[in-house]
């Protein structure tokens, strides 16, 4: 995979961060350094190694499901969000 002006644009954007045009650079060498390290760890065979934990066997224990209406609690999150209206959270479209 490589790491140029269009994907640090897509980034950017679905980051919902500003990047200088002096950074750029040193971020696609640093992105394609982190890519490659991550695709040598997909050649290490692990088919004969045990799995050292299990979420399945011992878990976390469960809550019983139950749904409440808390008006004063939904209030103060509307509250504390960056953008809101009616009631729902205002968030970047992110599905072209």
């Amino acid at each position: 995979m490589t790491v140029d002006d269009k994907l640090i644009e897509k980034l950017a954007k679905l980051s919902s961060l500003e990047i200088d045009e002096q950074k750029k650079e040193s971020l696609k060498s640093e992105l394609g350094d982190i890519i490659n390290f991550v695709e040598n760890l997909n050649e290490i065979d692990v088919s004969n190694i045990d799995a050292t934990f299990n979420t399945v066997e011992g878990g976390t224990p469960l809550r019983e499901d139950v749904s409440t209406q808390d008006l004063q609690r939904a209030k103060q999150i509307i509250e504390n969000a960056p953008k809101s209206e009616d009631g729902y959270f205002i968030v970047p479209k992110i599905i072209e």
